[in-house]
């Protein structure tokens, strides 16, 4: 590790910003820019392009090309210094230091603001020997074939601002990010040194704890972090743990999320039972894991497209409408029972009032009787009784001149009496009430069956038929 020798950054004058800036936008579609684009595109007013590239050569900012086609690039110094002419220019640098620390894919130094705090300046190197498949590793390009390594260096550093951004806002232990230009990104510093240089802590178990629990709340999120080890890992003097370098992380909904997943849990598992010889047997599953909130939709993670994003938005529409007419449903069948409740109160108390009715006559008849008798005596009593036993035995010998006076009497008054009974009933309700009865009993039974099935959620045959068909969707889209 060295020091950043940015002495001629400020012996470069205006032109020699405008010529590197016009060799960096014919970069976008040229690999190798020829030098009469470069004079158009600076449009110097005195000309003299020529004279300046031989200066930046001779610097190394630019680098001339000659195999098939002769031009000029940018070097990763020239770049270096755009970046760092725009950060000073808006006051978030005033001074580099040495260099703090080196990776496969970025270098990292201490810088000082204008307020003389010390930051951490991330410069992105993508292209080295060390890291190069980039096709298959990060998803930069997407729709591109080709692109430079200063191009997805740049996409590199805007995509680690977005997601330590997003997750400084949402309280996770990460940098506080300042500002970001090209392919550098300038971030708080945090005190502390990475997990990979400490062999002693006080309580191993609570920092494992809390690294466990800093995977499940991410996911929780819908991010995984994909490279989560002890490189990546700073802890504090109070064996505060933060989470550093974020480019490659991607979203719980990626078709490899599971093995990302497990793959994290089990580095740190690892290191733990390597270093401090610590195992423990309780560690998370990504089953585990219940999404709260979004934060992959926010910062666009990998994995995670427009097409599902708008795949889950029709999704809970389906779902919501579903719960509105199950809810209408059950609302009107409330309605209908409660119409159903007032018609049968209603028909009770006619019930009731028509009871009452033959009751008060029935008790008129009584006492009636019961004063007849009192001003009779016994011996009249007993004349009129015997009257009436002779005027039923005419009326029987009238209708039923052939039927002898032994059993078949008795069945007959045995009918007589039936019949009395059912006449009796009959005038306190009607047959074709009754039966209009039991069929709104029985059609309530049915009824209240049908809800008592629908609403056990998994046995309904609609949520069956919506989730058959969300599973079979959402398996479709892993392969698109």
């Amino acid at each position: 590790m060295g020091r950043f020798d940015v002495s001629m950054l400020k012996y470069l004058s205006p032109e020699d910003f405008r010529v590197l800036t016009a060799i960096e936008m014919g970069m976008k579609n040229h690999e190798v820019v020829p030098l009469q684009l470069v004079a158009s595109i600076a449009s110097l007013r005195n000309g003299g392009c020529h004279k300046i590239i031989k200066e930046l050569i001779r610097h190394k900012l630019v680098c001339f090309e000659h195999a098939k086609v002769q031009g000029y690039r940018l070097t990763c110094l020239g770049y270096d210094f755009l970046a760092l002419k725009a950060l000073t220019s808006r006051h978030i640098v005033k001074s580099v230091g040495n260099q703090i620390g080196v990776g496969k894919e970025s270098d990292i130094y201490i810088a000082a603001n204008d307020n003389d705090e010390q930051v951490v300046l991330k410069f992105h190197r993508l292209g080295r020997t060390s890291f190069r498949q980039i096709k298959s590793k990060r998803d930069y390009l997407k729709n591109r074939k080709t692109g430079s390594w200063l191009y997805l260096s740049r996409l590199s550093a805007m995509k680690e601002f977005a997601f330590m951004k997003a997750l400084y806002d949402n309280g996770f232990p990460v940098p506080k990010p300042h500002d970001f230009n090209r392919h550098t990104v300038v971030m708080q510093l945090v005190q502390g040194h990475p997990l990979c240089q400490i062999h002693d802590v006080e309580d191993v178990q609570q920092v494992y704890d809390d690294i466990m629990n800093l995977i499940v709340h991410l996911a929780n999120y819908g991010l995984i972090h994909s490279d989560f080890n002890e490189f990546n890992l700073m802890l504090s003097d109070n064996d505060k743990v933060t989470m550093i370098d974020f480019p490659q992380m991607v979203s719980t909904s990626h078709q490899n999320a599971q093995f990302y997943f497990d793959r994290d849990v089990q580095c740190v598992r690892d290191f733990f039972k390597r270093r401090f010889n610590f195992e423990s047997e309780m560690h998370p599953k990504f089953s585990d894991v219940k999404k709260v909130y979004s934060l992959d939709i926010e910062v666009n993670a990998s994995g995670f497209s427009k097409e599902i994003q708008e795949f889950d938005k029709v999704l809970d529409e389906m779902n919501d409408q579903d719960e509105e007419i199950e809810d209408s449903d059950e609302s009107k069948n409330i309605v209908s029972e409660q119409s159903e409740q007032n018609e049968t109160n209603n028909e009770n108390l006619e019930y009731k009032k028509e009871l009452e009715k033959f009751e008060l006559e029935d008790q008129l008849k009584e006492e009636k009787c019961a004063e007849i008798k009192e001003a009779l005596d016994e011996n009249e009593l007993a004349e009129i009784n015997d009257k009436f036993d002779e005027y039923l035995n005419l009326e029987n010998k009238m209708y039923r001149p052939y039927r002898d006076a032994g059993l078949k009497q008795d069945e007959d008054s045995d009918e007589s009496d039936n019949y009395s009974c059912t006449t009796t009933t009959s005038t306190i309700m009607d047959p074709r009430m009754v039966r209009s009865k039991v069929r709104k009993s029985l059609l309530q039974k049915i009824k209240t069956e049908k809800r008592r099935i629908r609403n056990k959620g998994e046995t309904s045959i609609t949520t069956q038929r919506n989730r058959g068909v969300n599973d079979t969707i959402k398996s479709s889209m892993i392969f698109l």
